[in-house]
């Protein structure tokens, strides 16, 4: 599986709704190489490091092929012309939450990635597109777009290939997993949430939620 990186997107801190609630979600694209190291993209900012960036959450990649159907749904909104609209550093094609599964290993440009886990939304994407329910929607439709964590660093540019070198856990593409740990459909896969116990990639907040879901129904 091989696909070309349309965009490599970068963002810095700047006020997003009023001044004590800033944000980085407005990333740009950048022509250059841009070195990518343990923390993600350098020159790429998070403003709050307690639910953004960090190991398990180093570098976010959302589809381009997403966009269409967000045109249709939300109609008129300027921010889906070009890439960034969901705060994403990587844009691509043809790589989407049904056929990327967790801990794939990709080659991301001379960098080596790993898919630590989907995207949990949250408010700013209502605020960014001044639209309600766009957070409930991406929950709803699973399309959330996904986070890596950096095992080898290296550089990447817009025009370079994404290439999956390793797919370790094929049984657990992003979609299913966002549905059993976000969706709510941990009651009606007790099996699913007991295998996962087992799959050590999976982000450390994310094994936290799996392991409050297991105690709330009773899963070993």
């Amino acid at each position: 599986m091989q696909t070309e990186i349309l965009a490599v997107l970068l963002g810095q801190v700047r006020p997003f709704r009023g001044d004590d609630e800033p944000s980085a979600i407005g990333k740009l694209p950048v022509a250059h190489a841009v070195a990518v190291g343990s923390m993600g993209l350098a020159g790429d900012e998070q403003a709050d490091r307690t639910v953004h960036g960090g190991i398990d959450k180093a570098i976010h990649h959302y589809p381009a092929d997403h966009y269409a159907w967000w045109r249709q749904h939300l109609g008129d909104a300027p921010l889906l012309d070009a890439p960034g609209a969901f705060g994403e550093n990587i844009s691509t094609i043809g790589l989407d939450e049904s056929n990327v599964c967790l801990g794939d290993r990709f080659r991301l440009g001379t960098a080596l990635v790993e898919v630590s886990q989907a995207r949990q939304p949250c408010w700013k994407l209502d605020h960014r597109f001044q639209a309600k329910g766009v957070m409930a929607t991406v929950v709803k439709t699973r399309r959330t777009g996904w986070y890596y964590r950096v095992l080898e660093p290296g550089q990447v540019r817009a025009g370079d290939t994404l290439d999956l070198i390793d797919r370790p856990w094929p049984d657990w593409p992003l979609a299913s997993l966002f549905g059993l740990l976000i969706g709510g459909e941990a009651k009606h896969r007790p099996a699913d949430l007991r295998a996962l116990r087992d799959v050590p990639v999976l982000a450390e907040t994310w094994k936290v939620r799996r392991a409050k879901l297991a105690a709330q129904f009773g899963v070993d």
